[in-house]
């Protein structure tokens, strides 16, 4: 059996109890070296067998997974954040089906709920923004043509943009061809909940020079949006004069 597994944004109690207990139970264990917070490795048995997936190809991934399964190990392939995003878990499913393999998918925390929760905002803002947009620069992974940061800022949405870092003179192009403005507030977003974690508040048309100036080449998100500012709007779900199913306006009988 495979588990894949969610590590969390980084902080070792970030990851979910089910992935925990997961980790504890392990035979083998194939991480994201270059991703996870290596303290979780700890949770593992002092005789599990563990491999850094930065160091290998998927050939040498499906592998080790399949030389585990048939001595009846249980194996967790640990991924960064949560595995549905930017994983790669699907081209190991792929492989695992047709070895006939079982697995299953433990979720966990993604660094953009850990960034919120870090900046102490909320991505859904009455009248700035309701709507989110999970997206990347496009690099030696392509991203079809109406993914790209450009189409996507043209609708003034939140954007979380992942593994853009090394690609910022692009990012900041992007952002301003699709009509965000030089002002517009930007978060870089380094290595949230690890110990060494940075928030970076500065603008679409400074987003370049403060990522020099704190020597961010990877490990970062970049978060735009007009949630980013100062506001003082409420939403009507509390609101005094608004009924719900479990609730009744105060100015109805």
């Amino acid at each position: 059996m495979v588990h894949f597994v969610g590590a969390g944004p980084g902080s070792v109690d970030l990851i979910t109890r089910r992935g925990e207990e997961l980790l504890k139970k392990a035979d083998t264990v194939v991480y994201a070296g270059s991703l996870i917070n290596k303290d979780l490795l700890k949770l593992c048995r002092k005789d599990c067998t563990l491999y850094d997936s930065a160091l290998m190809d998927l050939d040498g991934i499906i592998a080790v997974i399949k030389e585990s399964c048939d001595a009846g190990g249980e194996v967790v392939r640990l991924c960064s954040g949560d595995p549905s995003l930017y994983g790669a878990i699907g081209e190991h499913m792929r492989r695992l089906d047709e070895l006939g393999i079982d697995y299953d998918v433990c979720p966990g925390v993604s660094s953009f709920l850990a960034a919120a929760a870090a900046l102490k905002t909320e991505y859904m803002v009455p009248e700035l923004s309701q709507s989110l947009v999970i997206t990347r620069a496009p690099g030696r992974t392509p991203v079809p043509d109406k993914e790209t940061i450009e189409y996507f800022a043209k609708s003034g949405c939140a954007l979380a943009i992942f593994l853009s870092t090394g690609l910022l003179e692009s990012v900041k192009a992007s952002l301003l061809a699709g009509g965000y403005s030089e002002d517009d507030p930007v978060v870089i977003a380094y290595k949230v909940s690890h110990e060494d974690e940075k928030l970076i508040h500065c603008s679409v048309g400074t987003l370049c020079e403060n990522a020099e100036q704190e020597g961010i080449m990877n490990t970062a998100l970049i978060i735009v949006g007009k949630m980013l500012k100062e506001s003082d709007t409420e939403s009507r779900l509390y609101a005094k004069d608004f009924s719900t199913l479990f609730r009744t306006a105060d100015n109805e009988d």
